[in-house]
């Protein structure tokens, strides 16, 4: 996968790899619970339009699938939504999903524009160059009334991370690397920013989770496999201030207030 490719979140050719490295080790299966828990309140609503931005191999957007809802699976790696398209129907579901291979400006730039009742958009902003106009984006497609569910890399979390391991020279130099490693993003957001970002687009944050506040800073790692007690703690602090702040990710419950409301 070339630089530029890895930069704008396009994963062809290493869809396995991925899949691996992020859902079949404890930090997946720790973010796949908090999201469950907080989005149980949509899963539970009228089933309706759903747009899942950088849906990778789909496995949030199941869980709707599974409950009625209509879902159109978005990924700019090909790959992916082929892979993700082959799980669903070996599911038996899929038959109300559209799968589009199209990045997040393309969603944004089509004529007529399609609005959604509901958007996923996870550990996405963090592959963008441009976080503010991401989330410009997203709030064009949202429907007035709509939710997003929004989860981004935290720049304050990677931060003390790299204290903690003693990275001095690497927060020196402004969290910037030598070297891209790849499925490391580079663009974490800051989320005071995010917070002045949505309210600039008239978007209301309900809830704020953190995702991993305790699980990566642990020195010994053998504790990660204490699963159970550790997304018992999690899920005990991670919508509580300090521990939330210094979540991973940051997922984020927003509503765009209907017009009529106001």
């Amino acid at each position: 996968m070339n630089k530029k490719k890895q930069e704008r979140g396009d994963f062809s050719g290493i869809s396995q790899k991925f899949s691996k490295s992020i859902y079949d080790t404890t930090k997946g299966q720790l973010r796949v619970e908090v999201l469950k828990r907080d989005l149980a309140p949509l899963l539970a609503t009228e089933p309706c339009l759903v747009l899942d931005v950088g849906a990778g191999l789909g496995q949030v957007n199941q869980w709707f699938q599974e409950k009625g809802f209509a879902v159109v699976h978005s990924d700019l790696s090909t790959e992916m939504v082929e892979e993700a398209e082959r799980r669903h129907k070996a599911e038996g579901l899929g038959h109300k999903c559209r799968y589009v291979s199209a990045s997040l400006t393309e969603l944004a730039n089509q004529q007529p524009l399609n609005q959604y009742d509901i958007i996923l958009c996870h550990a996405v902003l963090e592959w963008l160059p441009d976080t503010e106009l991401a989330i410009h984006q997203l709030a064009s497609l949202l429907k007035p009334g709509g939710k997003l569910s929004l989860m981004f890399y935290n720049y304050h979390a990677k931060l003390f991370a790299n204290a903690i391991y003693g990275n001095f020279d690497y927060i020196e130099r402004g969290l910037k690397v030598k070297k891209t490693v790849r499925l490391s993003p580079q663009n974490p957001a800051v989320p005071e920013q995010v917070d002045d970002w949505l309210e600039q687009e008239g978007l209301k944050v309900h809830q704020k989770t953190g995702v991993r506040c305790f699980h990566d800073y642990l020195r010994d790692l053998t504790h990660q496999q204490r699963f159970d007690e550790l997304l018992a703690l999690e899920m005990k602090y991670n919508q509580m201030s300090p521990y939330r702040e210094l979540g991973r990710y940051q997922h984020w419950l927003i509503e765009k207030p209907n017009c009529q409301e106001e």
